[in-house]
């Protein structure tokens, strides 16, 4: 894969509903976007829209940006996995991932326990099933006995990990065949891509948002940072990305349970670094930098707050619009 050929959108989109999404996700190809990648947290799941984007664009690649391997059972994350990978041959990339505790434990009633080798055992089962053999194997942290998919893929996809720290990101370029990553900056890419090594594909999804109020986008983009950057597994990577004391104070706050603090604890270059901003060109141009970094594939989020419609900033954030 030619680094920078990828351009990717995440789906669906965050003023529409699935079923609304048809008549713009069946323009991307049109106007250069390769990939489509869902994402998985408390909104739509992380298959349907894909078996959707497969009718409603043939020919791009589809992405899952992650799946938890702790919120299904080996067996039938596989079976959803093959169902995908028979409606799109050779376009769909499974990628799963550790997730959080809020998500696997809190929300789906799961147990988040040793998340490496959770995701570790978990790709190594993927792999077996997906070539359609039949797995009887005790792993660290499941056992799985006779299970065999009734109709494996003639073309297993290919399958990428959430990786946010050295271990996660050498386990992807060792035993899968990519990395995903997220809520980074172009300068970040560096010290990512020197972890997987040059011929790994390194994928991100990007938060963009298409507007020259900077105030504005840095309100919003505090709110969306607080949430993500108090996740113990959003902490510890920017504490290994170099952030660790300009984030202190925000961490405290929040801590403490003083939300308005700890938003305003946030300096603007953080936010300027994390989220993609300013009129379309300068966006598309802050794009080009974490692919000329070392990102494979960028996946743009368009978030709201511009006053810009969604569907014109996918339209002008096309790589066609350069």
């Amino acid at each position: 894969m030619t680094t920078g050929a990828r351009w990717g959108m995440t789906v669906p989109f965050y003023d529409r509903t699935l079923a609304a999404s048809r008549e713009l996700v069946a323009e991307l190809p049109a106007l250069g976007y390769t990939d489509v990648w869902s994402a998985e947290v408390n909104g739509v799941d992380g298959f349907v829209p894909l078996a959707l984007a497969a009718e409603w664009a043939p020919g791009v690649r589809l992405g899952s940006a992650i799946v938890p391997v702790s919120t299904r059972g080996p067996g039938l994350l596989a079976m959803s996995a093959a169902t995908l990978a028979d409606l799109a041959p050779d376009r769909f990339v499974l990628g799963i991932g550790a997730s959080s505790p809020a998500i696997v434990e809190r929300w789906n009633a799961g147990e988040f326990v040793k998340p490496f080798a959770r995701t570790r055992d978990t790709l190594r089962f993927l792999k077996k099933a997906l070539a359609g053999e039949k797995v009887t194997e005790r792993y660290e942290t499941f056992e799985v006995k006779g299970f065999r998919l009734e109709r494996a893929p003639k073309v297993p996809p290919k399958i990428v990990l959430a990786a946010l720290r050295p271990r996660m990101l050498r386990l992807a370029a060792e035993e899968a065949d990519g990395a995903i990553t997220n809520w980074l900056s172009p300068q970040d890419v560096r010290k990512v891509r020197s972890e997987i090594g040059p011929d790994t594909e390194l994928i991100a999804r990007l938060f963009v948002c298409v507007s020259e109020d900077a105030e504005k986008v840095r309100e919003l983009g505090r709110r969306m940072l607080a949430g993500y950057l108090t996740v113990p597994v959003y902490a510890a990577f920017h504490d290994w990305l170099g952030r660790g004391e300009v984030l202190r104070p925000m961490r405290e706050a929040w801590a403490a349970g003083d939300r308005p603090a700890a938003l305003r604890a946030i300096p603007d270059e953080v936010v300027d670094a994390l989220i993609v901003h300013g009129d379309a060109a300068t966006c598309r141009a802050r794009i080009r930098q974490y692919v000329d970094n070392g990102l494979s594939t960028p996946v743009l989020a368009p978030i709201p707050g511009s006053g810009i419609p969604i569907a014109q900033a996918v339209r002008d954030l096309a790589p066609t619009g350069e």
